[in-house]
């Protein structure tokens, strides 16, 4: 087994048990990825760490006795390097700050669905695998390393495998001129090209940074994901 295949230890913290319970099946569909435990406070997450050695927590931060970020201090004043990634509804500047300066991984917003998270765990876990298996000799040993987490994709980069320059530009004109959000099957109607493509190359632009997702629930069914294109603000002329 290479180290890209090791099994990864993940720790669910959400003060939810339902929802803790839907984030480990969700976890648990994706290889190499592996629960091997689940809290509900503070407390509890700091003695699951101690106990279970996970490799990444997946911390709310709406817990009942203690903020989730200030539990990664406290773990790491306890000794343990375990990766953190944030899953939680605060959209707070001051949380997203906050979690940055304290080193997490990532950070997902709830509400999400199961690709939503396989994308930031496979993300992740492409990521952990070069950092294993790279040896640093040079700067630019360490900018292959760290580019995958920092370089975003552009248009003019690779696009992924039996992915086409001119369709992707077609769907990202679409996204971009629509005056609302957009699923799958309007994007594939607006553009021609079928409904699973066009899940596809939003999905990329979602990953990329490109487009936001949003969640539409219906009375039944799965919820339907709508995606936005991410516009880039317009820096203000000088004034005279």
């Amino acid at each position: 087994m290479t180290d890209e295949q090791h099994e990864i230890g993940v720790l669910v913290v959400d003060d939810d048990f339902m929802v803790a319970r839907i984030h480990r099946a969700y976890v648990e569909r994706v290889p190499p990825f592996k629960v091997v435990g689940t809290a509900s406070t503070g407390e509890q997450a700091l003695a699951a760490v101690d106990e279970l050695r996970p490799d990444v927590v997946l911390l709310d931060l709406y817990l009942p006795d203690i903020f989730g970020l200030d539990v990664i201090p406290r773990l790491r004043t306890a000794g343990h390097d375990c990766d953190v990634m944030v899953i939680s509804a605060a959209r707070e500047a001051e949380a997203v700050r906050g979690a940055v300066r304290h080193g997490v991984v990532d950070y997902l917003l709830k509400p999400f669905d199961f690709q939503d998270l396989r994308l930031r765990l496979e993300r992740y876990a492409d990521q952990r695998g070069k950092l294993r298996g790279t040896v640093v000799r040079s700067q630019a040993d360490v900018d292959r390393v760290l580019a995958g987490a920092t370089a975003p994709a552009t248009l003019s980069g690779a696009l992924p495998k039996g992915m086409s320059v001119e369709t992707t530009e077609l769907v990202e004109r679409t996204l971009r001129d629509c005056p609302d959000t957009l699923s799958a099957t309007e994007c594939a109607r607006l553009t021609g090209i079928s409904r699973v493509s066009a899940r596809r190359y939003l999905e990329h632009f979602h990953t990329i940074g490109q487009a936001e997702v949003t969640l539409r629930y219906g009375t039944t069914g799965r919820p339907e994901r709508r995606y936005s294109s991410v516009r880039q603000a317009v820096p203000a002329e000088p004034l005279i």
